[in-house]
């Protein structure tokens, strides 16, 4: 086991269908004990996506991710840590020597979230040595999912227990909150209409898996891939996201909900010159060499499936290709080796953190009404009811 702050980094990526990495445990390695798991949630998000603020809870997700990735490049640009991005929230693996600067910036971005959106955003911790301590695993490996992604894999239920604990024992920060709080949200971006799948017949599906059976998860979970290939294609044949379905949202109202997200004030110069940006960008798009490029490289660069020991991923299809779906899923869930909650939905929405237009931008992508929360909570009942489940 690497155990210093070049660990991830380190890690090489591997070039492979998500089925052949899931086979290989020697292609896994442990993440080092003396890291730390940070974990971001907003407090009721299922009331406030009910109250029509799914739009405000992904781009607070999404901002929690910002906040981490800015912070770090402050301290040393060579750092990079695996991060997860959850829908209501994110989950970080942190090395220890920028626990503590990563931490008190994501306890100013929950004092801005709940001044300017009115959520209450927890932020917690817990040592990887303490997740070890309880005999729980937390493997962990890089994949290459195209040309110009590259995201991290984990085996076990380390960061599973992790969130659980910290979503339990939060203790609120009572200190005096401060009117002018430090914030870095440079590169926040959400200016995309919601996006329709390429086929009137298809639906946006939100799909979790879990598999509490650590030494199973790789088989099950290489099963349920395999499915999901066959029934509903590659990763790109049912992606969410199509060139020819994105468009932006020239609004005031889009450009002001995020001026208030990366500012906290309003700015008019800031709204006006970003509405004129976005503007321009519809013909941009449509109309220029690189502009083309550009929304290719947003479908490609968009964070569409996630294995953090369990499976999160959006893709689109039809009716019928669900229902083929559940069949195993619900074979699987009788024979109790997972429990999974999925939520189909019309369209996607998109956040994004633009920290160049070329190469160095990511999408995260959820579904319309709920979404990945909606599909939790589905997840979550069933584990209530199932107490048999282990």
């Amino acid at each position: 086991m690497i155990n210093n702050t070049g660990f991830y980094k380190k890690l090489s990526y591997n070039n492979i269908p998500i089925r052949e990495l899931l086979k290989n445990e020697n292609l896994f390695n442990a993440v080092p004990s003396n890291w730390v798991v940070i974990v971001t949630d907003i407090v009721n998000s299922t009331k406030a996506i009910k109250n029509g603020g799914h739009n405000d809870v992904n781009l607070v997700a999404t901002g929690s991710i910002i906040t981490v990735l800015n912070k770090i490049k402050k301290i040393n640009k060579k750092i990079t840590i695996p991060y997860f991005f959850g829908g209501d929230g994110a989950t970080f693996i942190v090395t220890k020597e920028i626990l503590e600067p990563v931490y008190k910036a994501l306890e100013n971005y929950s004092d801005h979230v709940e001044k300017n959106f009115n959520l209450k955003l927890r932020v917690g911790q817990m040592r990887v040595e303490d997740i070890y301590a309880t005999g729980a695993t937390l493997r962990i490996a890089k994949l290459k999912l195209n040309s110009f992604l590259v995201t991290p894999v984990i085996i076990g239920n380390g960061l599973k227990l992790a969130e659980n604990l910290i979503k339990e024992q939060f203790v609120e920060n009572i200190d005096d909150k401060i009117d002018d709080i430090s914030i870095d949200l440079e590169g926040m971006e959400c200016r995309w209409n919601e996006i329709k799948p390429n086929s009137e017949e298809k639906k946006v599906i939100c799909l979790l898996v879990m598999c509490n059976n650590e030494e199973k998860q790789a088989e099950v979970y290489t099963t349920i891939m395999d499915e999901i290939d066959y029934i509903f294609g590659s990763l790109s044949e049912r992606t969410p996201i199509t060139t020819l379905k994105l468009a932006l949202n020239t609004s005031f109202d889009k450009i002001k909900t995020e001026m208030y997200a990366r500012l906290g004030k309003f700015d008019l110069s800031y709204l006006i010159k970003n509405w004129l940006i976005t503007n321009f960008g519809k013909y941009y798009f449509r109309f220029f060499k690189d502009g083309k490029a550009y929304l290719y490289k947003v479908s490609q660069l968009s964070d569409t499936i996630m294995l953090d020991g369990s499976i999160n991923t959006v893709f689109s299809g039809t009716e019928k290709q669900i229902s083929k779906l559940r069949l195993l899923l619900d074979s699987l869930e009788s024979q109790q080796k997972i429990i999974y909650g999925i939520h189909a939905t019309y369209a996607s929405i998109m956040s994004c953190y633009i920290e160049d237009r070329d190469e160095k931008h990511i999408h995260f992508v959820d579904g319309t009404e709920g979404g990945y929360t909606t599909a939790s909570k589905e997840l979550k009942k069933k584990i209530n009811s199932y107490k048999v489940y282990s």
